[in-house]
């Protein structure tokens, strides 16, 4: 959690922001903890960061083109030196809260970082943290659907319960929530209309700015049609890679090695889904993508076990949370990735 210090520098910081540029990470995390900042203040732009791992000085170009006057960066793990510079020759305050573990050092003094993960050891979702500074009553249910498509259950999901009764079910497993229940679909709807063309993803912040309630994206209308036609185009492609996945001669006993490739990036939502039904395993999901590979690890304490692994692959680079890792190499380097693995699971 913010401390109380901490939730009133960034309020200030938000307050005097002028024109904001929020750049979050691209799944629901990040997209929900933007819209509760950008519902607080009522201003700002989102832009969704596509790079792995991190946020590229590519970017940069929008700041300029926006004519930013604060920079806000959401749940990204990792931010590149040649951006963190552009930050300083513009001087441009920047913002950056983030669950990740990342090493201190990274951060250039100039650079208001806050991450409890740092500091206490905690590491609920930036939803979480975003719900604690915005507190608007009315975006409870963006809050929740935030942490538990992180596979979190916040402490006011009781709240929630109680407003929307019929869009909760009583559960300690985060994801049950996610996968069985009315706010779950929202998380997921919006999740997938995310893995969209520009212009449709900057038309779905711009609806989801302005939702009075859950119902505004759960129930198909005429100005949320395009979102749900998204989500049942992506759904129709994840539900045959799930099949497959389980179904994968790569299935053993403790570990789903399961490889794909295709115009959908989606190894991290499809771990996630096959973690959830196989939680005794480690599943890896390995999205090839002409020489590079993006690979999406999930199981108990995995992190170290993931970093070991890509050790001395050079140019291989991961992160993220003990369970929950994310990794980039090249496309001859897979299957010495998946030996290292395997060994290491091993010893």
């Amino acid at each position: 959690m913010l401390t109380n210090e901490q939730i009133e520098e960034i309020r200030e910081h938000l307050s005097n922001a002028q024109n904001p540029l929020f750049f979050f990470d691209n799944d629901q995390d990040g997209l929900f903890s933007f819209l509760l900042l950008q519902r607080y203040i009522g201003r700002g732009k989102g832009v969704p960061v596509k790079s792995f791992p991190e946020l590229s000085v590519d970017y940069f170009r929008k700041v300029r083109e926006l004519n930013a006057d604060y920079i806000f960066i959401l749940d990204k793990p990792v931010v590149s030196r040649e951006f963190f510079k552009e930050i300083e020759q513009v001087n441009i305050p920047a913002v950056w809260i983030d669950h990740h573990n990342v090493d201190a050092k990274e951060v250039p003094g100039f650079v208001q970082y806050y991450n409890p993960l740092m500091s206490c050891g905690k590491s609920e979702p930036t939803t979480f943290l975003c719900y604690q500074i915005s507190q608007k009553k009315e975006d409870l249910w963006i809050a929740v659907a935030g942490c538990i498509a992180d596979k979190f259950i916040p402490s006011f999901y009781s709240d929630f319960a109680k407003e929307y009764p019929e869009l909760s079910i009583n559960t300690e497993d985060a994801f049950d929530i996610f996968y069985k229940s009315g706010i779950g679909k929202i998380a997921r709807i919006c999740g997938f209309a995310l893995k969209d063309r520009t212009t449709n993803v900057i038309n779905m912040l711009r609806f989801l700015m302005k939702c009075r309630s859950p119902y505004d994206v759960l129930e198909e209308t005429s100005k949320n049609r395009f979102i749900h036609e998204r989500f049942r185009e992506i759904n129709r492609k994840y539900q045959r890679l799930i099949e497959k996945a389980i179904n994968s001669r790569e299935n053993t006993d403790k570990i789903l090695f399961f490889k794909y490739s295709g115009d959908l990036s989606i190894s991290s939502d499809l771990s996630n889904e096959l973690i959830y039904r196989f939680p005794g395993k480690v599943i890896v999901v390995a999205y090839v993508s002409g020489a590079k590979v993006n690979i999406s690890v999930r199981g108990k304490n995995i992190r170290e076990v993931v970093l070991r692994a890509i050790e001395d692959i050079d140019g291989a680079g991961g992160g993220g949370h003990e369970d929950a890792v994310g990794v980039k190499l090249k496309i001859e380097d897979l299957e010495i990735f998946k030996k290292n693995l395997e060994k290491f699971l091993i010893h």
